[in-house]
């Protein structure tokens, strides 16, 4: 059972395979955290001594010795006595914002609460769920924590709700569905930060006193920084120390918080925030948060990020994503806009010769589209490209024996479009402000459900009685002018939330009325690369940057929160140079493996070179969709990235060796592939060597080149 509830010390235990969390409640009124790391067999976990600081408020039939602003608590309310950064905000019919819920029951059952048309972790028939409910008699609300239980991977997932059963209308004004409050300081903060063509670049600083934070106020999760953030040992790596991660399961404007407070004690707060949102409650309505996710590895960085590929694999990405993902030839760094049929046709021909599954017809095929300053929303297709219809061109294709693909942005429109046109009202705006453009377009209103509703229309009949295999869903800009024509005034604050809400129920959607076709989510690369998205698409189009070298730290570090299934790794055009075609193929086998170039400006020989290295990869492409990651060597650190996937019997290996720009002539450190079975034999099947599973345990030198475009690649296998 992985949840208990011990009435002697009014305690909760929430057991995973490997860890142990518990709270307590305090005075039939608080819920006290007092337990989270590796798995303990006693449940009655002391509470640790409070210690009273000046000017420290508290309730006086308690004493004075306790405060809440010196309680480990599960949920912090505004005004309530807690000054560090809090998890709840409501503003009520008194319009102080004072907030105070006070513990009711609880309730512990099989499965989940599912979450009012948000995406989450999937229950499993192991999953449980514990439901605390709060009362808070001034404003008449509810308030029920939820914790929900994926216990092979080490995972607990934190949501809440809050009902308005009072009198009057109250609003949200911040929201953090996580809450964990830690005994301790001496931590380094794990965050991704970046930019367009240069996300998830790896930043790992001590905790300082005071509040670090990253967040996104752009209307989804953004290149600039990702939800995911770890604290960890100071010394844990790879393998050794302890290492605690979150991220939230949303694609929206988030904020993570970590504050270290005058006790040296860490809060750490996953959700909403307050500057992107608030939300009204009117009588008898309700709220119902974002899932926000942690896990705990008492063994070390890699396992903390383990715990999150099994997650994301089993419990949220698409069951299809388990299966073979098609190799694509993807149009657009080949052609830009300058598509049409007979164009097509060709590298639809040639790419079924060269061995790809899949041509992807990118962006320019619908309305009057030839550059990005018109066309966005008119979703049907260009008669002058297409003279017979997107339909009969999708049969020619599929004529040649390969599947099709295409390029949708329904999110955003042009100004230059008839959809604008028509409904200028349905892009975001605010009245009487000059609206901002970004990339000559704006932002649908997807919080407007006849804009959903729309777009649904619009999609049905455009790709009617077409069968497409494969959607890549495109967002190409931030949200700005945030502001809804559906929305009153007082309720303008939801936008956010709503828009999102919207676009989660376009892509559900698509997944129903095109069931036999997947999704690869993108957003001018990684600007929503987060959970939530990856619960609809099959892969994520991590960056726009296809350089190799650039895409060796991208990958690397987006390996730290997220599978190596969810990463769509292209190799781009190699000039003719065999080598940097072998090097930016080693590359993208980091993740899944697909192409952007011209293929019918490439050489008989590159050609032929391509057709191999799609055969090898579907030997093995199991390895990094499904098998188990370990960093060796990152490349912030080293002067090359190394790593290698092993699958759940360890009879195969796939190691990577990718050397840097700045890479010197040499040999690697030892390279230790723990996971490798000491008294087997593996065969290199590409080199023919031969080493004991006990070698591969104690390490192995991989000799460097130095020499620019170079890379090594092992594929070992167990012989029986």
């Amino acid at each position: 059972m992985s949840i208990r509830f011990i009435k002697d010390t009014q305690q909760f235990v929430i057991n995973t395979k490997n860890t142990t969390y518990a709270f307590a409640i305090h005075r039939d009124r608080y819920l006290c955290h007092t337990y989270y790391g590796k798995r303990v067999r006693s449940a009655a976990l002391p509470e640790k001594r409070l210690k009273m600081y000046s000017f420290a408020p508290y309730i006086a039939e308690y004493g004075e010795k306790e405060s809440p602003d010196i309680f480990m608590q599960e949920c912090s309310f505004y005004g309530s006595g807690d000054f560090r950064a809090n998890s709840l905000r409501l503003c009520s019919a008194d319009g102080t914002g004072v907030t105070d819920f006070v513990y009711s029951s609880y309730r512990i059952f099989k499965g989940r609460r599912e979450l009012d048309g948000l995406p989450a972790g999937r229950a499993d028939e192991h999953t449980q769920t514990l439901e605390i409910t709060m009362t808070d008699s001034v404003s008449g609300c509810k308030l029920m924590l939820y914790y929900t239980v994926f216990a092979e991977n080490d995972i607990i997932s934190r949501y809440m709700v809050i009902e308005n059963l009072g009198e009057h209308s109250v609003r949200i004004d911040k929201c953090m569905p996580l809450t964990l409050d830690l005994p301790r300081s001496d931590l380094d903060m794990i965050s991704l930060y970046g930019r367009h063509n240069h996300e998830v670049n790896l930043q790992r600083v001590p905790l300082h006193h005071g509040v670090q934070s990253v967040g996104s106020r752009r209307g989804a999760t953004s290149h600039q920084y990702n939800p995911f953030i770890a604290l960890c040992d100071s010394k844990a790596t790879e393998e050794k120390g302890e290492a605690y991660g979150f991220n939230f399961v949303y694609s929206g404007s988030f904020l993570d918080e970590v504050e270290v407070d005058q006790t040296n004690g860490t809060r750490v707060l996953i959700g909403l925030g307050s500057e992107c949102f608030s939300y009204t409650l009117g009588v008898g309505e309700s709220f119902c948060s974002p899932e926000a996710v942690m896990t705990y590895s008492a063994n070390g960085i890699g396992q903390m990020s383990r715990n999150f590929h099994g997650f994301i694999r089993n419990n949220i990405m698409p069951p299809v994503s388990l299966e073979p993902h098609p190799v694509v030839l993807n149009t657009w760094e080949a052609c830009y806009f300058r598509i049409n049929e007979e164009i097509l046709l060709d590298f639809a021909r040639e790419a079924k010769k060269t061995g790809f599954d899949m041509l992807v017809m990118d962006d320019g095929w619908f309305g009057k589209r030839n550059n990005d300053r018109a066309g966005l929303g008119d979703w049907f297709e260009n008669r002058e490209k297409f003279p017979d219809g997107l339909a009969s061109f999708v049969k020619k294709v599929k004529a040649e024996g390969i599947k099709f693909g295409i390029w949708v942005e329904p999110e955003m429109v042009n100004p230059d479009s008839d959809l604008y046109r028509a409904h200028p009202e349905w892009a975001l705006r605010v009245e009487g402000r000059e609206p901002l453009r970004s990339r000559h377009q704006f932002v649908l209103d997807m919080a407007n459900d006849e804009v959903v509703e729309y777009l649904m229309e619009m999609f049905d009949k455009t790709f009617e009685g077409i069968d497409i295999d494969y959607f890549k869903w495109d967002m190409n800009r931030h949200m700005s002018n945030v502001g809804s024509s559906v929305l009153a005034p007082e309720r303008q604050g939801e936008a956010h939330f709503r828009y999102m809400k919207g676009v989660y129920k376009l892509l559900s959607w698509f997944g129903k009325r095109f069931p036999n076709a997947v999704i690869e989510t993108c957003s001018g690369g990684g600007g929503r690369y987060d959970i939530g998205m990856m619960q609809y698409g099959i892969q994520i189009w991590t960056s726009d940057n296809t350089n190799p070298y650039d895409r060796t730290y991208i990958q690397a570090s987006a390996m730290m929160g997220y599978p190596a299934a969810t990463m769509s790794c292209h190799v781009s055009d190699p000039h003719g140079d065999l080598k940097s075609l072998d090097y930016r193929y080693k590359v993208a086998l980091g993740g899944m493996l697909g192409y952007e170039l011209n293929i019918l400006k490439m050489s008989d020989e590159i050609k032929e070179t391509i057709a191999r290295q799609i055969a090898e990869y579907k030997s093995f492409d199991s390895l990094a969709r499904l098998g188990d990651y370990h960093s060796l060597a990152l490349p912030t650190k080293y002067g090359y990235s190394a790593y290698y996937y092993v699958n759940a019997d360890r009879s195969e290996i796939l190691l990577s060796v990718i050397e840097k720009k700045d890479c010197k002539k040499g040999s690697t450190k030892l390279l230790k592939i723990r996971e490798a079975i000491a008294d087997a034999i593996y065969t290199d099947k590409r080199s023919g060597k031969q080493y004991s599973g006990e070698t591969l345990r104690r390490g192995i030198s991989v000799e460097l080149s130095g020499e620019p475009d170079s890379a090594t690649l092992m594929y070992l296998q167990r012989e029986i």
